[in-house]
Parts: C-alpha cells; structure tokens; sequence
C-alpha cells in the first residue's frame, strides 16, 4: 500500500507538533522532508515511523523519530553490506520526549511495556526491554535486530548513529518494504 499525499501531509504536520512538543526546531525545508515511513503496510498509526534526517555521510548519521502512542517500528536489523565496507550500523537512541519501549536481543521480560501490532505479533521476537525517558539514551552494536514502540503519550527519540542504508534494513515480518511509496493523487 502506498500513503496518499493527503496522508502524508496530515502525518508530517502531526510529526512536527510533536517535535514542537520536545523543543525541537526544524527549518521549513526540514518540515518538508519529514518522511512518513508507513513499511507498505497501510497502518501508519499502528505500524510505522516518522522521521526526520540532518545528516547521512559515509561516517555518521543523525535523525528525530516520532512514535504515536502504540505506534510500533517493527523488528528489524542492519546488515553488514561488504561493497559499502558497512559492518551494519551502530545506533544510539535518546528520548527527548514521551516514553519509548525498546526490545532487543537478550534475556526476555517477563511483563513487557509493549504490545505489538495483534495481526502482525508473531514477528516480533527480541523481548530484552529496555525503558527510555527523556534524557535516556541506549547503544545498539551493529548487526542487533531490534524493535521499539511509543509510550502512551508517543515519543520523540534523536538516533544518532553511523551511516544510514534504510533500503537495505531486513525485517522479521516479510510484508515491509521498507522504502515508502507516495500516492500522486
């Protein structure tokens, strides 16, 4: 499925508020760019993720992500790309506001925070939670399937990592294409 550009407008419009929400400034050309990443799936709201990238180099990377409440950025992970000499890509998540669940390898908890998508559940399995707030921050190692979800209030998390090869990300659940697709209505 593709985003309509009606959607995508009223999606990129509701991402800047909450930007706004965090404190962070973004130049009309930034507001423009903001990418509405729906996976192909046709269910923004509950699986998706919006961003917003500075910078993208051979050496680093900096993005805002904005999660709605329960909005979930399905599992996934960031192959080694042996051309690009690219071992995958290490990643640091901080929460500048709301509340983000992030999953990733390790020992299971018990009662998660999260509840993905019901239809799509059986994609997800890293259960290591760990809890970000805003001033929190977590390191992936490169090559770490992992996943996240927006707290009750949805979350606005900067990524700061090495370069970016979004097109290239592999994900547990074989429907997302991880590049979207706009509608020219």
């Amino acid at each position: 499925m593709a985003v309509t550009q009606q959607e995508l407008k009223k999606y990129q419009d509701l991402t800047y508020e909450y930007l706004q929400k965090a404190g962070i400034v973004l130049t009309d050309e930034e507001r423009a760019n903001i990418e509405i990443a729906d996976l192909g799936l046709g269910e923004f709201e509950q699986t998706g993720v919006a961003l917003m990238t500075y910078v993208n180099t051979e050496r680093c990377c900096a993005k805002e992500l904005v999660l709605l409440p329960g909005q979930t950025c399905p599992e996934h992970y960031h192959p080694e790309i042996p051309e690009l000499n690219y071992v995958g890509k290490e990643e640091t998540f901080r929460c500048r506001w709301g509340e983000v669940y992030l999953y990733v390898e390790g020992d299971a908890v018990e009662n998660p925070k999260a509840t993905p998508p019901p239809h799509r559940k059986d994609t997800y399995t890293v259960w290591n939670e760990i809890i970000l707030r805003p001033g929190e921050q977590y390191t992936l190692a490169p090559q770490t399937w992992h996943w996240f979800q927006g707290g009750p209030e949805g979350a606005v998390v900067s990524e700061f990592s090495t370069m970016s090869v979004d097109e290239a990300d592999l994900f547990t659940d074989k429907e997302i294409k991880r590049m979207p697709e706009v509608l020219d209505e």
